[in-house]
């Protein structure tokens, strides 16, 4: 039992198949990992049509003057304010026709913060629904 040793054939050619094989495993991987990592926290959010969307309505502006100066602006015109039962008054006056109407403050930098939230809280005291302070963006 001679053995007859064949000649060893040098390879000419590289076997791909095995790395198909494994980009087709990663891009199976990256296909169901890439839904997963766009939407992690999916909202639902209501659609409205344009018959049920309500019109922005203009703010009454209060201003706090630096010295604490109360006034008053609405749509362009502006009052003048002796104090904070005076303001609420007029607020009043003003929202009639509209309840729901928004009120922000402006108040002036060097305002002390006391003066701000007392304004604040004598509105909302007197059943003004939505009060909000007005900041200039940095």
């Amino acid at each position: 039992m001679a053995r007859t040793r064949r000649p060893r054939r040098s390879m000419n050619q590289i076997n791909v198949v095995p790395y198909i094989d494994v980009m087709l495993v990663l891009l199976v991987i990256f296909m169901v990992a890439t839904p997963m990592m766009q939407a992690p926290g999916v909202v639902n959010l209501p659609t409205v049509g344009k018959a049920d969307q309500e019109a922005s309505v203009e703010p009454l502006r209060v201003e706090i003057g630096a010295e604490g100066e109360l006034t008053l602006s609405d749509a362009g015109k502006t009052a003048s304010v002796a104090d904070a039962r005076a303001l609420v008054a007029l607020v009043q006056d003003k929202l009639a026709a509209r309840a729901d109407r928004p009120v922000v403050i402006a108040g002036d930098k060097s305002v002390r913060y006391e003066t701000v939230m007392a304004t604040m809280d004598a509105l909302k005291a007197a059943n003004v629904a939505r009060v909000g302070l007005l900041v200039r963006p940095k």
